[in-house]
This record gives C-alpha cells, sequence and structure tokens, in this order.
C-alpha cells in the first residue's frame, strides 16, 4: 500500500530508526594506553602497558610502530621500526593485540619491497589477501624429507665439488670484495629452467650496491621469478633486524604451496650487528666480542626454517644461502663459527685466489658440504668424483714448487693436470654453465683431453667443446639428469665428440724437432760442456761443484798474482 503523505514516510523512518537505536546495548572495550619514557637510538622505553606481550607490535605516534623486546615489570624495551625523529618522552602508546607480520602471495613476484611490505620500485602498492608473520616455529622434524634433489647453482666448482641440495643451508664466507654476492646471484640467475623460485634479502647493504643487484637480475629476467626484501645501512637497526625473518615468511608461503624456494641472506654479518647494537642500547648483558648470549639463538632458529617437506605436506623446499663476511681471513671468529656450525656446510672464498684472478676464489680445502653429494647427479659421482683429490694434490705439490725444488715426471704431469683444472674451474661473472656443458667438460678434464693444450689456449678450447655439446645424442643427455651413472658407451661417445672439438688445441707431431736435430744440439752441448754429462744426470751435481772449484781455483791464483807483484817491486 502507497504512503499517502511525505509525513508517513518520515514517520515511518524515524520510527524504524528508533527501534534500532533501542535494541543496541553499547559495550566497553578496555584498552591500554602507555607513555614513552626515553627515546634513544632505535630503541623507545615505554610504560604503562602492563598485559603487553613479547613481540607485540606497539603503535606509536605518526604511524609508527615498535616491537616489545624487554618486557620488564616497570617498563618496556620497544625496538623501532621506522624514523622515529618525531617522538618525544609523554607521547601516546597503545597496543595492538598482533604480533609483526607481512603481506604474502603470488603478487610479490617480481617486486621490491621493504621488511614492512612497503614497495620500493615505484610500482603501486602491493595487494594481498594473506599475511603471515615473521617469527613462525620451524617445521617438525618428521615433516622433513631427505634432501635428494640437487640445486644446480650454474658454476663449476661449485656444482661438481660443493653440491648443494634442495633444503640445504650452505654458508658463503670470506672477506670484503671476494666475489661473495656474485656467487648468490650467478645462482639465482641459473634457476630460471628449474622452475626455483627466489628470495633476495639484502640486509643493511649501500643502496648502489642494491641497485645494481636489482638491476642485474632485472637486465637476465631473473626479477620474474624474484622477490627483492631490501633494508640500507642508514635504515634503523629495527628493521635491518626483521628482515631476514620477513624474507623468510616470504619464501615459506611458497615452500608450503608445494614449491621450491632459494632464499639468499646478503649478508649475515650486518644482522648480528644490528642485534649487538639494539642489544647494548637495551641495556642487555654483553659477552664475546660484545654480542649478546643469544646470538647463536637468532640464527639458528632463523635457518632452521630451510628444509625439505614431505611430500604429504606437498613436498616443497626451503634452500638458504646466508652470506657471512669474515676479516683477514679469519673464520675462527665468533659469527663465523655459530653459523658455520649451524648450517650444512662451507663455501669459502680465498683473497689470494682473487688476487691471482681465479674467479670464483673458492678454496676447495676449505669448503665442504655435509648433503650435497647424496643429492648430487648420478652423472657427477662418477665424473668429480676424483676431482677434488686431484686438485687437493696439485695444490699441496705447488706449494713445493715456489722452492725451485726439482720435479720427477710423474709430479710434473699432476701439476700440470691441475693447472688444467684450475683453468676450467675458472667462470666469468653472470654466466652460468648449463649441466650438460658441465659434464662434458669433466669427463674430457677426467680423461686428460685438455693436458696438452696450452694453458693461454684453455678458454677457447672450453668454448669449443662447449659448441659441440649439442652434436651429443639426446639420449645420452638425457642421462646427464637421470639416477643411473653414466654407462662405458655414453663415455666413448663425449670422448669422440671431445676430442674432435679439442683436436685443433692438441700439439701437432709433425712441428716436433727431428731426431737429427736433437742429436745436434746434444753435440753441441758436449762440445761446449767439454765432455760434462747433460743436465738431469745423476753426475750434474758433481759438475756443478767441479765448476764451483774451478772458480776457487781461479780466484786463488789472482789473489797469490796481485800478492806476488807488490814483493817483486819491494825486491827491486
Amino acid at each position: 500500500m502507497e504512503p499517502k503523505s511525505l509525513k508517513d514516510v518520515f514517520d515511518k523512518v524515524f520510527t524504524e530508526i528508533h527501534q534500532a537505536r533501542e535494541s543496541v546495548t553499547p559495550t566497553l572495550i578496555p584498552q591500554e594506553v602507555g607513555r614513552i619514557l626515553t627515546v634513544s637510538t632505535g630503541i623507545a622505553n615505554v610504560s604503562g602497558l602492563p598485559t603487553v606481550g613479547f613481540d607485540e607490535l606497539i603503535k606509536f605516534p605518526g604511524d609508527l610502530f615498535g616491537i616489545a623486546f624487554n618486557v620488564d615489570e616497570k617498563e618496556i624495551g620497544t625496538v623501532l621500526l621506522g624514523e622515529y625523529s618525531h617522538l618525544h618522552a609523554g607521547d601516546q602508546v597503545e597496543r595492538t593485540g598482533r604480533v609483526m607480520d607481512i603481506a604474502v602471495g603470488e603478487e610479490l613476484l617480481g617486486r621490491v619491497i621493504d621488511p614492512l611490505g612497503r614497495p620500493l620500485d615505484n610500482k603501486g602498492p602491493i595487494v594481498s589477501s594473506k599475511r603471515l608473520p615473521i617469527e613462525r616455529h620451524s617445521p617438525a622434524i618428521m615433516d622433513r624429507a631427505p634432501v635428494t634433489v640437487p640445486l644446480q647453482t650454474g658454476v663449476k666448482v661449485i656444482d661438481a665439488l660443493i653440491p648443494i641440495g634442495r633444503g640445504q643451508r650452505e654458508l658463503i664466507l670470506g672477506d670484503r670484495q671476494t666475489g661473495k654476492t656474485a656467487i648468490a646471484i650467478d645462482t639465482i640467475l641459473n634457476q630460471r629452467n628449474f622452475n626455483v623460485l627466489c628470495v633476495y634479502c639484502a640486509i643493511g647493504q649501500r643502496a648502489s650496491a642494491v641497485a645494481r643487484a636489482v638491476a642485474n637480475l632485472r637486465e637476465r629476467g631473473a626479477m620474474d621469478y624474484t622477490i627483492v626484501v631490501v633494508t640500507e645501512g642508514n635504515d634503523p637497526s629495527g628493521l635491518i633486524y626483521i628482515a631476514p625473518y620477513a624474507a623468510t615468511s616470504i619464501a615459506e608461503y611458497f615452500m608450503e604451496a608445494g614449491r621450491d624456494v632459494l632464499i639468499v641472506y646478503d649478508d649475515l654479518t650486518n644482522h648480528a650487528r644490528a642485534y649487538r647494537e639494539l642489544s647494548l642500547l637495551l641495556r642487555r648483558p654483553p659477552g664475546r666480542e660484545a654480542y649478546p648470549g643469544d646470538i647463536f639463538y637468532i640464527h639458528s632458529r632463523l635457518l632452521e626454517r630451510s628444509t625439505h617437506l614431505l611430500k604429504e605436506l606437498g613436498g616443497g623446499s626451503l634452500t638458504a644461502l646466508p652470506i657471512i663476511e669474515t676479516e683477514a681471513q679469519n673464520i675462527s671468529a665468533y659469527i663465523p663459527t655459530n653459523l658455520i656450525s649451524i648450517t650444512d656446510g662451507q663455501i669459502y672464498l680465498s683473497p689470494s685466489l682473487f688476487e691471482l684472478g681465479v674467479l670464483p676464489a673458492v678454496d676447495v680445502g676449505k669448503s665442504v658440504s655435509r648433503v650435497g653429494g647424496k643429492a648430487q647427479l648420478a652423472a657427477y659421482r662418477a665424473v668429480a668424483g676424483d676431482l677434488k683429490l686431484a686438485y687437493s694434490q696439485f695444490e699441496e705439490l705447488e706449494a713445493f714448487t715456489r722452492f725451485g725444488a726439482r720435479l720427477d715426471e710423474n709430479t710434473r704431469k699432476l701439476i700440470d693436470h691441475g693447472r688444467r683444472i684450475r683453468a676450467l674451474l675458472k667462470q666469468p661473472q653472470n654466466s652460468p654453465v648449463p649441466v650438460p656443458d658441465q659434464i662434458v667438460i669433466l669427463v674430457a678434464l677426467n680423461s686428460k683431453l685438455f693436458d696438452n693444450v696450452p694453458l693461454d689456449k684453455m678458454v677457447e678450447a672450453e668454448s669449443s667443446l662447449r659448441k659441440a655439446v649439442p652434436d651429443i645424442p639426446a639420449d645420452v643427455r638425457d642421462r646427464f639428469k637421470g639416477d643411473k651413472e653414466l654407462s662405458d658407451e655414453d663415455r666413448e661417445t663425449i670422448l669422440d665428440i671431445a676430442r674432435k672439438a679439442l683436436e685443433p688445441y692438441q700439439p701437432n707431431p709433425e712441428s716436433k724437432p727431428k731426431p737429427e736435430a736433437k742429436t745436434e744440439e746434444k753435440t753441441e752441448s758436449k762440445t761446449q760442456t767439454k765432455g760434462k754429462p747433460e743436465p738431469g744426470t745423476k753426475t750434474d751435481e758433481k759438475t756443478d761443484l767441479g765448476a764451483e772449484t774451478e772458480e776457487k781455483l781461479s780466484k786463488s791464483e789472482a789473489q797469490t798474482k796481485s800478492k806476488s807483484e807488490p814483493e817483486a817491486q819491494d825486491k827491486s
């Protein structure tokens, strides 16, 4: 029935409003409000929040948040997560009732963000439907599966000698400017064809270095499957502290969805220093090297979150590559020893090798992988089994050659072979080597096909061999990635193609001197030495001693002559 007038309409509306107002009973929600006592460098002491929990977010004026770090009876030590110059003593603070979390999801792929989830790449806001706390429990032991699948880095020396498996934690350590980040970036670039998502966490880095790394990844198309979490050196210590935890939560989202993820922490030295700064400001007791007693725990609970899950839980994996900077090659310092004990192996970069131009400057003797050998491809295990031993023998023998010691034929061959190994393990930056190319190079190297190639031609010979890899039958190349080792027929097929590719770099037998020329040279040397035996025989030492005695006799004769001359003048 239509209303008769406008008055009836208003009466009806007001009646419904009155009924709704009468039915509502307001509830009072108590809210804890505190005050700032003191503000220091990156921290604030707060009072008036009696029921606040550890790691709870506290809201400060100006949309600034902090984390409750020290929960004491009368005050709370809070770590500030942003610019705090506008804060003053007496300002009001509020509880949020939640812990620090971050947005996760597919929307983050290809983006550059800070630990709070704010975009830094000028590509608009990030809209995500799910958030995860940055501090999470690591998977239980019964939820973990063995590490059986390799993570190919594309770096020959690592894939062959220090292999890494998916779900492993491999430490990269070395002095400043020795190529640690370069190995991590090369590993990210190599994951394009392996369906591995990557998270690069820059912790307290220079803005120029981070911009260069991001530009490198974007230029080579790696940002399509990479997320970059950035904190710069001038950011507050609180942001630097939470950065690796936030990046790990982002990576765990994809791992729990059944994906394989690689995360790089670059580097945890800055993370430890930021935590030390916060602890000292909060009056926590210092220990060794002024680090607090729980410095081991903050890194162990971070790296324990990297694992390989069971198939029932999706079968995803999270592989961690933490980076640590050493000082003056001191790998026995506090933080490096902590992380060596936490991780499943380490890759040590030597500054002496870096200065010699051996890049990547991996010191094979000090590097180890405690898991990756079981996850290595079968073709690698058969090919690279004796490579590390031969290379270690070469490095030991090379030290003796510096003293000018005489070498026998077998030792000289070992040194020449080791030099070829070192030359082939060299690799330019931003150029990962595919698996088939690596295996073919290692097969040819183990068969000593490179031993006769001049050292200055090794780069050209390797390039020629890599160009011949497509000539290998497809069924043989497919077996490179299988679980079975290469058969003798496969090896012969590879070696035949390798010999043809390296034939132009082998010494030409026609260019060798004829035997007649050798005899002429011998006769000439005999006439010059007046019947003395050739060098290299057992009588060398005697002939050398004879020459020395002849020189001494001639000197003594000259001295006697010089003495006799003045005596003759006196007699005259």
